[in-house]
């Protein structure tokens, strides 16, 4: 059961004082008085947060705002709704069904192509984490070596469409991704789609030794968990957006300065997932979510959203024009937190 959104003036300082640590103090010492202390109520604004997929790595920086505090700090009760396989952030988010969301930057391009008013305020992953798994004994270690397996590939995502124009795939049977490793983990002629900082940690976990070609190599580089929310909610409530936002890069930096009690959270969240290959995938995730300085900031540059819209023309995933760039994203709340 959810707490209550409404608390009592002390009720809500005890639970505040819980989240820091800090020792409760008596009302009055508290510069509150007795009689606000006994009547006045503080309200925790609702707010969700929809993942794209069941709660993992990815989503850090957003479970280590949650458990520390830093929504309620400002305010707001989050609620993070996990998602899965085609989980519909895109349409959640642009009816205003959820506050926020998490997806990437090639589906919200696509998503405003099909009249989505969805806008990204940050980006986590400033490199993509997409991955293509092969067994290392298969000798591939390139993409130009991708020959002569089955290589299980969603036919939706924008990169599957990037990879099959960009390479010849001589001899490779596409067959439909089901998430599921058991068929590669069998077959040495068999390649899958990933993450590198899931799928290639999960083998190895079961004493398989892998290989990942990174699509980002290839030139594919969208922003990856990309926090979304709709036009209207940035015209209805800036001020609560600017929150949200500022208490994301919070957790964020937190997260990734110290991810193990990150990890044990996710875990109570999503019990298939074990600490030890989030623990292991984190190597891998750190690296995607640093500027080339080594520190996180979310930020987003026009050009990269520029290329990327030029690309899905080009993939004729949409139509020359139909989507700008400009209306992709913003950087008002960054700066903002800057």
């Amino acid at each position: 059961m959810r707490l209550l959104r409404t608390l009592s003036g002390l009720a809500l300082l005890l639970c505040l004082c819980s989240c820091s640590g800090e020792v409760p103090q008596p009302a009055g010492d508290l510069g509150i008085s007795e009689s606000a202390a006994d009547h006045s109520e503080f309200t925790l604004t609702p707010v969700t947060l929809a993942l794209n997929w069941l709660p993992e790595a990815e989503h850090g920086g957003f479970y280590a705002a949650l458990s520390k505090c830093y929504y309620s700090d400002v305010g707001l009760d989050v609620e993070i709704l996990p998602g899965g396989p085609d989980s519909p952030v895109i349409q959640r988010v642009a009816s205003d069904r959820v506050t926020f969301g998490i997806s990437n930057a090639d589906r919200i391009v696509l998503g405003r192509a099909q009249q989505a008013p969805v806008v990204g305020l940050m980006a986590p992953l400033q490199h993509s984490p997409r991955c293509i798994v092969v067994h290392e004994s298969s000798g591939i270690e390139s993409f130009d070596q991708l020959k002569n397996v089955t290589l299980a590939m969603s036919d939706a995502p924008a990169f599957s469409h990037f990879l099959r124009k960009k390479l010849p795939l001589e001899g490779v049977k596409i067959v439909r991704s089901t998430g599921s490793l058991g068929q590669f983990l069998e077959d040495p002629k068999f390649a899958q789609q990933g993450y590198v900082f899931s799928e290639p940690i999960v083998a190895a976990e079961q004493g398989v030794k892998t290989r990942a070609l990174m699509v980002s190599e290839l030139g594919f580089d969208p922003y990856s968990s990309v926090l979304i929310t709709s036009e209207s909610m940035i015209e209805k409530d800036p001020e609560l957006v600017r929150k949200f936002v500022e208490a994301s890069i919070a957790g964020w930096k937190d997260y990734l300065a110290d991810p193990q009690p990150v990890h044990e959270q996710i875990q109570q969240a999503n019990p298939e997932m074990p600490v030890a290959v989030m623990n292991a995938g984190f190597e891998k995730l750190k690296p995607l979510c640093l500027n080339e300085d080594g520190e996180f900031t979310g930020a987003m540059a026009p050009e990269r959203w520029q290329s990327l819209v030029e690309q899905l023309e080009e993939l004729e995933l949409i139509e020359s024009g139909q989507v700008k760039p400009a209306d992709c994203y913003t950087l008002e709340f960054l700066k903002a937190s800057h």
